[in-house]
C-alpha cells in the first residue's frame, strides 16, 4: 500500500468506467453550439393536421438540410386499404431547404416543392422562375405549432437526458401522448 491505495499497474480508476454510449448514440450526444446557444436541433415532419410523422435530433450547429432525405425516407402515411404511402404529395419548407439537391430529390420522387427561393439563388437562377404556391406555404405554420406544443413539454424543452437516444425516445413518448389524446378526443 502506498498512501492508502493499492499499488498495481493498470489504468487509473477514472478511465476504467464503462462508456454509456450505445451503437446508435452520436459521439457529441446531439449537443452543439449555434446562434441560439448550446443545444440540440429537432428535425420534424408532420402531416397536414400537425401530427408528427418522423423526427430526428442533431447538434445545434448542424444545418436543417442535412437530415432532409433521412426524414423523408422515414415517413409512412397509413391508408384505409393497402400498403402505407411513403411519399406525400407536396412538401413545404422554409428557405433553409432551398437547395438544388433537395429540389432534385423532390422532383425525382414526384413531390411538389413548396419552398421559397433564397435571395442569393434568385439572381443565379436562369430560365423559367420556379413555381411557388404562397397559399400552401402559409400552411407551414402547422409544423411551427407542433414544435411549440413539444416545447410545452418541460422535459423536452430543458433536455434532462444526456444521451441523444434517450432524448429522442422522450420526444417519441410525447408524440405518442399526442396521438392518444387525439384518438380519444375523437371518440368522445
Amino acid at each position: 500500500m502506498v498512501r492508502g491505495r493499492q499499488q498495481h499497474s493498470g489504468q487509473p480508476s477514472s478511465r476504467r468506467r464503462r462508456r454509456k454510449r450505445g451503437p446508435d448514440e452520436p459521439p457529441d450526444h446531439a449537443l452543439g453550439r449555434s446562434r441560439g446557444g448550446f443545444g440540440t436541433k429537432l428535425h420534424l415532419v408532420t402531416d397536414g393536421q400537425g401530427l408528427p410523422l418522423a423526427v430526428e435530433v442533431t447538434p445545434g450547429q448542424q444545418h436543417e438540410s442535412t437530415q432532409f432525405e433521412t426524414l423523408m425516407n422515414a415517413v409512412r402515411i397509413r391508408q384505409e386499404v393497402g400498403r402505407p404511402k411513403c411519399r406525400p404529395e407536396r412538401v413545404a419548407g422554409d428557405k433553409g431547404y432551398s437547395y438544388p439537391r433537395i429540389r432534385r430529390w423532390l422532383r425525382r420522387h414526384k413531390i411538389e416543392a413548396v419552398i421559397p427561393q433564397r435571395d442569393d439563388q434568385i439572381a443565379q437562377h436562369r430560365g423559367r422562375p420556379l413555381k411557388f404556391d404562397k397559399d400552401a406555404y402559409r400552411e407551414r405554420s402547422i409544423i411551427e405549432r407542433c414544435i411549440g406544443w413539444l416545447k410545452e413539454c418541460r422535459r423536452l424543452a430543458t433536455r434532462f437526458e444526456k444521451l441523444a437516444v434517450n432524448f429522442l425516445a422522450m420526444i417519441k413518448v410525447a408524440i405518442l401522448e399526442r396521438y392518444l389524446k387525439i384518438a380519444f378526443s375523437d371518440r368522445a
